[in-house]
């Protein structure tokens, strides 16, 4: 979970009612992904204009990038539990009984999920209230000697006259939390066609936090971990599946709330029909994180090949919905770059934000465009023009890729996912892309 930047910074927006329903008559959930740079997120700056915010947006990405600390091609453990810690995405839900509302990182980059909780030994400044356990009625610490302490890598016990569970996390960027480890109920307020309705989580195991800090901005609450690993909210909630469908830039910065971007749970999170392309999973170290094998881009009708065909690595790339660019290695990066500037003859500029490396002067979308395919194992998705370039000023049309900074994973980010049904069944092992427009 390093990301001041992984599902981005966007924001997930529950609103928490008084009423509950069973857990186990629903079907599926869908909840509103607002990104963290749109009018609807507390960290929305009216002041900046649109290329501004994006490049903030691709700066963090940066930033997230850096902080994945392993080689790509190693086994090694990971220098921290979590790599990131802020994402593109928040996600409000409610917690306790009765629910306190609680604003968080969404991130497919971590797994623990985690709140600030009184009493405060050392916390970072937060505009909601902060969650305080002698108030729940639910509420319930975890023994250090039952299977649940084990959830997490980083867990022990209190000293004699405590024998809670006690997490601790520490993260690339210096953030950190620790506290006990705990269930409660969570509570999400769900919005589909059928209309709407709130559903209670009980018996949740999260990180009560009382010693937290870093480089958290005040907005928010804590994480909700998104990822693979069997701690994380996903898992916990035992739906086997998610989904998400992200707005494209333009469609973040629409004032209505119908643009937002959605998160699926369970049934919700179904990606069928025609246009479907599905990629294996590849389980790796550390579990948290979504692999993917990526084959190839290509360009128009130039395939360009991701490494020694005959020695490919299986999970050689992240899906990572916290990061706004996608990151190649530096050779690969270039022959697309290349194959790019092949067909685009436009007047190539430096990018008025200073952080994209392949920009052209254009007023106007970029036309004539080649085509551009993805190719997984198994799935080739066909790119949007949006996809694949991004504006940062008036005149700067930007492609959307840059070569991974230093040693690190090599990262599919948010931009190459924008108006795609993104779907992850963690049964079948597979992730599921499908156009769409997600804006509707």
């Amino acid at each position: 979970m390093v990301f001041k930047s992984i599902f981005i910074a966007l924001i997930v927006s529950l609103i928490i009612s008084i009423s509950k329903c069973n857990p186990s008559s629903t079907k599926g959930l869908t909840v509103d992904l607002i990104h963290r740079d749109s009018p609807q997120s507390p960290y929305y700056n009216p002041s900046l204009s649109p290329y501004q915010r994006l490049a903030n947006a691709i700066r963090r990405s940066f930033d997230r990038a850096r902080r994945f600390k392993l080689d790509p091609i190693s086994s090694k453990s990971p220098e921290s539990d979590l790599i990131l810690s802020n994402g593109e995405y928040l996600m409000e839900y409610s917690i306790g009984t009765p629910p306190i509302p609680s604003l968080a990182i969404a991130d497919t980059g971590s797994d623990i999920t985690w709140t600030q909780c009184q009493p405060c030994t050392e916390c970072f400044k937060q505009k909601l209230p902060i969650f305080d356990p002698k108030n729940s009625s639910t509420y319930k610490n975890i023994p250090c000697d039952t299977k649940n302490c084990s959830f997490f890598r980083r867990t022990s016990c209190g000293d004699n006259n405590n024998k809670n569970c006690i997490y601790s996390a520490a993260y690339g960027d210096g953030s950190f939390t620790n506290g006990d480890l705990a269930t409660d109920t969570i509570t999400l307020d769900s919005s589909d066609d059928d209309g709407k309705s709130v559903v209670s989580f009980p018996d949740i195991i999260f990180g009560c936090g009382f010693k937290n800090g870093g480089v958290f901005d005040g907005g928010e609450s804590g994480i909700v971990g998104l990822g693979g690993g069997p701690a994380s909210l996903v898992n916990q909630l035992g739906q086997g599946k998610f989904s998400y469908c992200l707005v494209s830039p333009s469609d973040n910065n629409n004032s209505t709330k119908s643009s937002s971007s959605k998160l699926n749970f369970g049934a919700n999170a179904d990606v069928s029909g025609s246009g479907v392309a599905t990629t294996p999973l590849v389980k790796k170290v550390p579990e948290t994180f979504y692999y993917l094998t990526l084959e190839g881009i290509s360009v128009g009708n130039q395939r360009l090949e991701f490494g020694d065909p005959t020695a490919r690595e299986d999970g050689n790339i992240i899906i990572d919905s916290g990061t706004t660019l996608t990151f190649l290695p530096f050779e690969f990066y270039l022959s697309y770059m290349n194959a790019i500037k092949s067909y685009i003859k436009l007047k190539q500029i430096e990018d008025p934000q200073h952080v994209l490396t392949l920009c052209y002067h254009s007023k106007t979308d970029i036309k004539n465009i080649p085509d551009v395919t993805v190719h997984f194992r198994g799935a080739d998705v066909k790119l949007k023009y949006e996809n694949v370039f991004v504006r940062t000023s008036d005149v700067a049309v930007c492609l959307a890729a840059r070569p991974v900074p230093g040693s690190g994973y090599y990262i599919y980010g948010n931009l190459a996912q924008m108006d795609f049904l993104v779907g992850y069944d963690l049964v079948k092992r597979t992730v599921s892309f499908k156009a769409a427009d997600c804006g509707k």
